[in-house]
């Protein structure tokens, strides 16, 4: 009887943070389900609807690493596995651009997938480029709004540098994306 009642208190209490995180996901706060999502996974790895809330959270304020946990477990429905294939390619691009802009590595255009998520975005235009010599910073116009660019360039860290991407509309800042 004491396993049942501490089973059902379990399933409670996760149910709670699942609704939780869906809360306040929907009032924007990304980083923070982001971070009870990996706070509470290791209950929650069979729920896809949990671990696909927890990888737009974390795909949402930038942590784009921790989606690579995401993607192996997303594989029981067609829904779960058409996220895990957008999450596969935005981590893909990340790891490409970086590769690119840290050590040369020349991005060939190909028929890669993409998204419309902001680092898709940047590491298309910048596989536009073809070789190049390396710059400081790229400058890159949205097809679709020309008063939105994105400014893409590595910023010196102390062990690695960063990939930053920051996003103008009308020449203002109106986010700032920090990649490592």
């Amino acid at each position: 009887m004491k396993t049942f009642l501490v089973l059902i208190l379990s399933i409670s209490l996760q149910a709670s943070v699942k609704q939780k995180m869906f809360n306040l996901y929907q009032n924007h706060k990304y980083e923070k389900v982001c971070n009870i999502g990996y706070d509470n996974f290791k209950y929650n790895d069979k729920d896809e609807e949990y671990i696909s809330l927890y990888a737009f959270a974390c795909l949402k304020s930038d942590f784009i690493d921790s989606l690579s946990t995401a993607i192996t477990m997303l594989k029981f429905s067609k829904e779960a596995r058409a996220n895990a294939a957008y999450f596969s390619v935005i981590l893909m691009q990340k790891k490409l651009l970086y590769h690119s802009l840290v050590d040369g590595y020349n991005l060939k255009i190909t028929e890669l997938p993409t998204t419309s998520y902001v680092l898709s975005k940047v590491f298309n235009f910048y596989a536009q480029i073809g070789p190049h010599k390396s710059r400081l910073f790229y400058l890159f116009e949205d097809q679709k709004d020309p008063k939105i660019t994105y400014k893409l360039y590595l910023s010196k860290g102390k062990k690695n540098d960063k990939m930053v991407i920051e996003e103008y509309y009308d020449s203002v800042i109106i986010k700032k994306h920090i990649y490592w």
